[in-house]
């Protein structure tokens, strides 16, 4: 995991938190929870292969095949 992923995710972060701000002070809350539904997803799909890879390390660690 690099670096370029840590700051892809505090970007993604920050104008989520930006763009929800901006949603829910004109009224529109639906579409600031789906904003952080997008956000979430977007960045669950950076973050799952680094999971499997450490699931299959510890696997391979342990001999748990």
């Amino acid at each position: 995991m690099g670096v370029s992923l840590i700051f892809k995710i505090a970007a993604v972060g920050i104008l989520v938190t930006i763009l929800s701000q901006v949603l829910k002070h004109s009224g529109r809350e639906e579409h600031a929870f789906l904003i952080s539904l997008a956000g979430l997803i977007l960045v669950l799909t950076w973050i799952v292969p680094y999971i499997y890879d450490l699931f299959a390390t510890i696997q391979s660690l342990f001999d748990l095949n």
